[in-house]
């Protein structure tokens, strides 16, 4: 197979208005945007994986640019990234970490203006309407505790047993109201990834 067989594609938008009994003068928005493939390593076991790393490259691009588009910001702006996967069944988590780590950051980070804090990641085997909880956290560095957030995500038809789900997320803001205390946005050095 030299590309992934696509069976649907998502594009998610949440967009808070106000948390407790406080209203937000900007909204805070996250997108998350995930695509459904078929696994081709179903009920097999394969030790080169090499064939998911490569996708991964070019599906987290173009995940990327639906959720940054989905943000309505430029990608600059974004504040917070995340990714997650899950694999149906037939499948194996080691699937998940295939798609999600080797090589998704580079698309990822050249799609958000940069970006260098790990990027933040949950996998989970699941079936059709499995949610998994995406983290996220700011993308210069990742000690500021105003981001530390995550992104539900629910399919109501994926992963069938024999399919693979993989998303990402993208903030405008972190959490609304933080006070939590930590390294701000402002003081971010932006050098380790870190702080």
């Amino acid at each position: 197979m030299e590309n992934p067989k696509i069976r649907k594609m998502y594009l998610f938008v949440e967009e808070t208005q106000a948390d407790g009994v406080k209203e937000l003068g900007k909204p805070v928005r996250k997108a998350a945007a995930a695509v459904v493939f078929k696994n081709p390593y179903v009920d097999q076991y394969e030790d080169d994986l090499s064939l998911l790393y490569s996708w991964s490259e070019k599906l987290g691009e173009v995940l990327t640019k639906k959720a940054v588009k989905g943000l309505g910001v430029e990608p600059e702006e974004v504040e917070s990234y995340g990714k997650a996967a899950i694999v149906g069944e037939k499948g194996e988590l080691e699937h998940c970490a295939a798609i999600l780590h080797p090589k998704l950051g580079k698309p990822m980070r050249a799609n958000v203006g940069g970006g260098k804090a790990i990027i933040p990641s949950a996998k989970k085997l699941g079936y059709p309407g499995a949610a998994i909880d995406v983290p996220l956290h700011f993308k210069n560095a990742a000690f500021v505790r105003s981001h530390f957030d995550a992104l539900e995500v629910r399919l109501p038809d994926a992963p069938r047993a024999d399919e693979l789900v993989l998303i990402v997320a993208v903030t405008d803001a972190g959490r609304p109201f933080p006070r939590i205390g930590g390294l701000t946005v402002d003081e971010v050095e932006g050098e380790d990834g870190l702080r």
